[in-house]
C-alpha cells in the first residue's frame, strides 16, 4: 500500500492551500451521485462516483474524511495516470491526509479518487489536495446509468484486502471493478451507479416493504434514502441508455427466518411498470433497459423473464419513447463473499453485456 497516514493537525495546516487550489470551476471533475458543498468540499455519495483532477509535479496528497450518522470506516479507489492502485481505507473520524506515490516521469499526471463502497455504507467527504493542479475537461461521451442493487454495486465481491468470513459487509465491496463501471470503460461512456444492496421494486431481501424502503421510494433522492432533510436527485446526467436490473431480491426467500410471502408477479410487474414512467418524466429521451439476474435460476428465473415480457409489453403502445429492450444475463455460480459475483465474475457479466449495450449505443 502506498499510504501513511499523516495526524489531523498536519492535515489541517494543508486546509487554506487546499480551499485555494479549488477555487477554479474547471480544476475537478465530478461523476455520479455527489453533493458539492459550499465550501467547496464534495460528498462521494453512490457508488463508484468520483473526483477527478491533473496536476504537475511529483508531490500530491489527498484528503478524505469518512462521514455518516455513526462513525465506522469507509472506502475509496484510486486511479493515477489511468492505471488502479489500489484501495484506500478511510478511518473514521477527522479528515486525514494521504500522500500518493508518484512514479510516473509524466510532465502532467491524473487522479481520480473512486467510492468503493456503496451509498448505504455511509459517506465520503472529499476535503482537497496540495497537489499543483492544471486545468481539467470532460469529453463528451455517451452516457449509460445502472440501476440496481447489491450485484449492480458491486458488493461482496473483493476481498483482496480482507477475507469474506472477516470484517464487515462494506470491507468487501469494489464499485469500480463492478460490471456496470468495467464495460463503460470497455466502450467509451460515462456511467452512473443507483444501486443499493437488498433492494428490489415491490420488496427486499428480508423485507415486505414493511420496514425497509424499495428502490422507487428512494431514487429521487440523491442520498438513496428516504431522509427529507437530504437533497432530491437533479436528473442532470440524462442518461443515453437507463439500464435497470432489479429483481434478484423479490425473487429472494430472505433469510429463512423472517416471514416471507410468496412472490407477487402483478406487484412486480406494476410497480415495475411505475417506476419506468418516473423515470420517463426525467429522462424522456433514454433508451431503456431492463435485465434478469445471473443468480435467479429454475422456474424462478422462468417467471422472471415472462414478468420483464409484461413490463415490456405494457409499453408496446407508447410512441413517445424508445422501444424498451429486455437483455438476460446467462446463469452463474458467484464466487465472492456471501453468494455474489467476485470481480473476475463481473469481467464475465460486463463482456456479457458490453456488446448489447454498445450496439445500442451507436443505433440511429
Amino acid at each position: 500500500m502506498f499510504f501513511k497516514k499523516i495526524p489531523f493537525i498536519i492535515s489541517f495546516l494543508l486546509i487554506s492551500a487546499v480551499s485555494i487550489a479549488q477555487s477554479k470551476t474547471d480544476t475537478f471533475l465530478y461523476r455520479g451521485r455527489v453533493e458539492k458543498l459550499q465550501n467547496n468540499n464534495v460528498v462521494l455519495i453512490g457508488s463508484a462516483s468520483s473526483v477527478s483532477f491533473n496536476f504537475t509535479g511529483n508531490e500530491c496528497s489527498v484528503l478524505l474524511q469518512s462521514i455518516d450518522a455513526w462513525e465506522h470506516h469507509n472506502y475509496v479507489s484510486l486511479v493515477l495516470d489511468g492505471k488502479y492502485i489500489g484501495k484506500l481505507r478511510i478511518e473514521k473520524g477527522e479528515a486525514q491526509s494521504f500522500p500518493i506515490k508518484i512514479t510516473s516521469k509524466r510532465k502532467e499526471h491524473n487522479l481520480t479518487i473512486y467510492k468503493t463502497t456503496e451509498a448505504q455504507s455511509g459517506n465520503v467527504l472529499f476535503v482537497g489536495t496540495t497537489a499543483k493542479l492544471t486545468s481539467i475537461a470532460s469529453k463528451k461521451k455517451k452516457k449509460i446509468e445502472f440501476i440496481g442493487d447489491s450485484i449492480t454495486c458491486g458488493a461482496a465481491s473483493d476481498d483482496s484486502d480482507v477475507p469474506c468470513d472477516k470484517g464487515e459487509y462494506y470491507d468487501h465491496h469494489n464499485g469500480y471493478y463492478a460490471y456496470g463501471p468495467t464495460l463503460s470503460r470497455a466502450i467509451d461512456a460515462d456511467y452512473l451507479m443507483s444501486c443499493v444492496s437488498g433492494i428490489g421494486i415491490y420488496r427486499n431481501w428480508n423485507d415486505e416493504n414493511k420496514e425497509e424502503a424499495i428502490m422507487p421510494d428512494i431514487y429521487q433522492n440523491l442520498y438513496l434514502t428516504k431522509e427529507a432533510s437530504k437533497p432530491k436527485y437533479d436528473f442532470a446526467f440524462q442518461p443515453d441508455i437507463i439500464s435497470i436490473a432489479l429483481g434478484t431480491n423479490d425473487f429472494s426467500g430472505g433469510d429463512g427466518k423472517k416471514e416471507r410471502l410468496p412472490f407477487n408477479a402483478e406487484k412486480y410487474v406494476s410497480n415495475y411498470i411505475n417506476f419506468i414512467k418516473m423515470l420517463y418524466e426525467h429522462n424522456p429521451k433514454a433508451q431503456i433497459v431492463i435485465t434478469n439476474s445471473p443468480m435467479v435460476n429454475g422456474e424462478r428465473a422462468v417467471v422472471f423473464e415472462d414478468c420483464l415480457n409484461k413490463v415490456k409489453a405494457a409499453f408496446e403502445s407508447d410512441k413517445k419513447h424508445k422501444e424498451i429492450r429486455i437483455f438476460k444475463f446467462r446463469p452463474m455460480t458467484p464466487k465472492g463473499c456471501t453468494g455474489h459475483p467476485d470481480v473476475a465474475d463481473h469481467k464475465v457479466l460486463a463482456n456479457e453485456y458490453a456488446p448489447f449495450l454498445k450496439n445500442l449505443l451507436h443505433e440511429k
